[in-house]
């Protein structure tokens, strides 16, 4: 509702320009409103009405992420994915990747346990700070674009249904019940 642009034109000059962690504060609640936010590159999307406490919980956990120092550990390579913590610079199959904040962070978690389950729990305590409820798929969309973005006809980030997600370690770990 801001006059001249909308948010979404506004978020995609942003990107365009710079990686500035972006919050989305709107009343545009829908979920493909939500949806086109974070595929946009928005870091987070809050729909009013909202908890006053809920938006300064999300705005700490974004300021946290801003603040972790650089990963001492250098560039981690897992199946054809390459990751370098401390440009944030994301390669798979060759060619550079683009990801948002929490894509990128997601992803680094999924790979430093390649071949462990991490649940949707363990997600949300780590980037947001708190436990996931059954209503928010905020992880779940960004495992669908880590996806679109790396897999190249197999995947590479499994579902463990009931349980969480999966980084396949090798070849051999995406082809085991592929669904």
């Amino acid at each position: 509702m801001l006059p001249g642009l909308d948010g979404f034109e506004i978020l995609q000059r942003l990107r365009a320009q710079n990686r500035v962690p972006v919050m989305m504060l709107t009343a545009r609640g829908e979920d493909l409103a939500r949806i086109a936010g974070l595929e946009m590159g928005a870091d987070d999307y809050l729909a009013k009405p909202f908890n006053p406490r809920e938006l300064v919980a999300r705005i700490r956990a974004i300021l946290r992420r801003l603040e972790q120092p650089p990963s001492k550990e250098g560039p981690l390579e897992v199946n054809g994915v390459r990751i370098d913590p401390g440009t944030r610079e994301v390669v798979a199959d060759g060619k550079k990747v683009e990801l948002t904040t929490f894509e990128f962070d997601i992803l680094e978690l999924l790979m430093r346990s390649a071949g462990r389950v991490l649940s949707r729990d363990d997600l949300m305590e780590h980037l947001y700070g708190r436990k996931a409820t059954p209503f928010d798929r905020s992880i779940d969309m960004h495992i669908s674009h880590l996806r679109r973005k790396l897999e190249n006809g197999q995947p590479i980030i499994k579902t463990i249904r009931g349980v969480g997600y999966q980084f396949c370690r090798t070849v051999e770990e995406q082809l085991e019940n592929v669904e």
